[in-house]
């Protein structure tokens, strides 16, 4: 009897595997080593850093789809990622989601939203409609045109009675407002104020603020009023501060951390990254809400109007 003998395989068939193995490594350490220099870029000031960090959040998922290469095609390659992992973690500590605080029963609270409208879009008055149908005790809304204005007004007067308005934001509140103050933070124009919301319990300065666009290679406006805003909240003596708006920087970009030194950073409290923009598919968090001297109880994002923003909702405890 004969037995064939097996056909061993060849030598091409039997490199395949190895092949594809340091292809897929090669691939996990290039991938590693663009991740973490994105990562590292987020922490420079100027144009490099506010790129970078506007691309943060999802540096994340660069890692996890690199991990799966590795685990997938190359394992031993899993230990490049380790150097991104630890450093993106330290990074994307400050601008995590927090939790939501229950508060006393008998605690005096305040709800604030803000948005920008998208001047000229037509929806302020859609989004001061939405926003007054949430419990919101203060509405700012943020990028007003002469007609958005009118129309915002249209809707928010008679439960908002009390108004102010300075260049491009305006401030709605159903409690007392007084000793408002126009912002110019380095511009020749206002687009911020100061208001005092007097509450019930105690009175709660309150910011709102529409910070100068970002443009390739055009962002010193921008930078030069959040410094300016940063020291104005950290001369403030109020006890309770407030401050929200558009700050045209995400949660990481190096020129919010001076602010973010000087005023607690809300953290969304509804499981995301709370990000605002833009509206149809939203990759950042450019729309920020900041205190002091309060304890936040939530705070979310809502879809209101035809703004390129979503609204930021944020409910305070005296």
């Amino acid at each position: 009897m004969t037995v064939a003998a097996r056909p061993t395989p060849s030598r091409t068939a039997r490199l395949a595997p190895s092949r594809t193995r340091r292809t897929a490594a090669r691939l996990v350490a290039v991938l590693s080593a663009l991740l973490l220099l994105v990562t590292i870029a987020s922490w420079i000031p100027g144009v490099i850093g506010t790129a970078a960090a506007a691309a943060l959040p999802w540096v994340g998922v660069g890692i996890a789809l690199t991990a799966i290469v590795a685990l997938v095609c190359a394992r031993r390659s899993l230990l490049l990622l380790a150097a991104p992992v630890l450093v993106w973690a330290l990074a994307i500590v400050p601008s995590a989601p927090g939790l939501a605080t229950a508060g006393d029963a008998d605690q005096t609270t305040i709800e604030v939203a803000g948005q920008n409208v998208r001047a000229h879009s037509g929806g302020a008055a859609a989004s001061a409609q939405a926003l007054s149908e949430t419990s919101a005790d203060v509405i700012a809304l943020i990028e007003l045109d002469a007609e958005s204005l009118g129309a915002a007004r249209e809707v928010l007067d008679t439960d908002y009675p009390y108004s102010t308005f300075v260049g491009t934001v305006g401030v709605w509140s159903r409690f007392p407002l007084g000793d408002a103050e126009p912002l110019a933070l380095g511009l020749g124009w206002k687009r911020a104020l100061r208001v005092e919301v007097q509450t019930p319990d105690a009175p709660v300065a309150l910011y709102a603020i529409h910070a100068a666009s970002v443009r390739p290679g055009q962002q010193d406006d921008r930078d030069m009023m959040l410094a300016e805003m940063a020291d104005a909240v950290a001369a403030d003596p109020a006890t309770a501060v407030i401050l929200l708006g558009d700050f045209n920087a995400s949660s990481a970009d190096p020129a919010l951390s001076r602010v973010r030194d000087r005023i607690d950073w809300v953290r969304p409290t509804d499981g995301t990254f709370g990000f605002t923009w833009p509206a149809a598919a939203p990759l950042a968090r450019i729309d920020h809400v900041f205190s002091r001297g309060l304890g936040v109880l939530s705070s979310t994002t809502l879809r209101t109007g035809s703004s390129d923003h979503l609204a930021t909702v944020t409910e305070f405890g005296l």
